[in-house]
């Protein structure tokens, strides 16, 4: 099985796609939260999730946000986008796991305010 040791059937980092037989298999997904919501949210919600007043975008770390929406709910923004707002869809780009890993994240922003 020599043909296994060839550079085209290894994974050369995180994030680096392998090619077979002309099909790009990505590399294991990310599953931590922080680096996932820097890479889809931080851009529009901010690296400390404050959001941005301009944009309207909300404030994931105050506690009135945090308990007017359960995890279902900011699952399905995720997933879906939001209507009548900048807010995409990523039920096309994340996978489900990566999405309830979001939503965690998100929850942890209401255990930070004030510090």
């Amino acid at each position: 099985m020599r043909f296994l040791a060839s550079p085209a059937f290894r994974v050369l980092g995180l994030g680096v796609g392998l090619l077979i037989c002309g099909f790009a298999l990505s590399a294991a997904p990310v599953s931590d939260g922080a680096a996932l919501y820097q890479q889809n949210c931080a851009m529009c919600h901010g690296a400390d999730g404050k959001g941005f007043a301009a944009i309207k975008t909300p404030d994931f770390t105050d506690p009135k946000w945090q308990a007017s929406r359960n995890d279902n709910e900011i699952a399905e923004v995720i997933k879906n986008g939001k209507k009548g707002t900048p807010m995409p869809a990523f039920g096309g780009k994340l996978k489900e796991a990566d999405i309830q890993t979001l939503v965690r994240y998100i929850r942890s922003f209401g255990s930070s305010k004030g510090k």
